[in-house]
């Protein structure tokens, strides 16, 4: 597989001092610092309610922090209105979910452009990068294809491709193997580690599950006082 990274870019997360507070309990998590250098995949874990999630979207521009500061490839998130962010994560960051989220009226084709649709009017381009990452985790005979035709590992990898296909700052990845098998779970993530590797960016991944954690670099766990090493 050969996923070429975006030229020009830092493809950096940086975050300092992040804290964040939910209405009721006390504060979810504070002094959160973590830096995610290019190509460096780290795996947050935790169980459910200690805010991975939140965490996640904080990350992504789309819910904001309390206090601290995250940027994305060098720009700081926390100054932007949200037209701003907006740009930013379509431009700049990738996302995997665990529901897949392929859009069933649309070809694998057209699901893969659909980040470059929303950035630039050049269809053709863009289909021509949507195939080319499709060849890229194996479903390139596919692309006229629909999400009805697959099973839940191809839709990953469908998924894993759109999340790429713009060449992404910051890959975001939410239990992305959560609706999986452990066999197919096994591959989509060693797929999606290389993807990441290979294409240079920023990746954090966050989930409850030890053997999906076991494919990053580095494994940090998500506490009230921030994150800490896995010991």
């Amino acid at each position: 597989m050969t996923i070429d990274p975006a030229p020009s870019r830092t493809n950096r997360l940086e975050v300092a001092a992040l804290a964040k507070s939910v209405p009721g309990p006390p504060a979810l998590f504070r002094g959160l610092d973590l830096v995610v250098g290019a190509g460096e995949l780290v795996a947050i874990i935790g169980e459910s309610g200690v805010g991975k999630s939140t965490l996640l979207n904080i990350l992504a521009g789309l819910d904001t922090a309390d206090a601290g500061e995250v940027r994305v490839d060098g720009v700081a998130l926390g100054p932007l209105d949200e037209a701003a962010r907006t740009r930013v994560r379509r431009e700049r960051i990738g996302f995997v979910f665990q529901a897949f989220h392929i859009l069933p009226y649309l070809t694998l084709r057209q699901n893969v452009a659909l980040p470059l649709a929303l950035v630039s009017p050049d269809a053709r381009a863009a289909g021509e990068r949507a195939d080319a990452m499709l060849d890229a985790v194996g479903l390139g005979m596919r692309g006229s294809g629909y999400a009805r035709d697959l099973s839940g590992g191809e839709l990953q990898r469908v998924a894993i491709a759109r999340a790429l296909v713009h060449r992404p700052a910051l890959i975001l990845a939410d239990e992305p193997t959560g609706n999986l098998d452990p066999e197919t779970a096994a591959k989509v993530l060693a797929l999606f580690a290389d993807a990441v590797r290979e294409g240079g960016a920023a990746a954090v991944l966050v989930t409850h599950s030890d053997a999906t954690a076991a494919i990053a670099d580095r494994v940090l766990t998500l506490t009230a006082q921030g994150l800490v090493p896995r010991g």
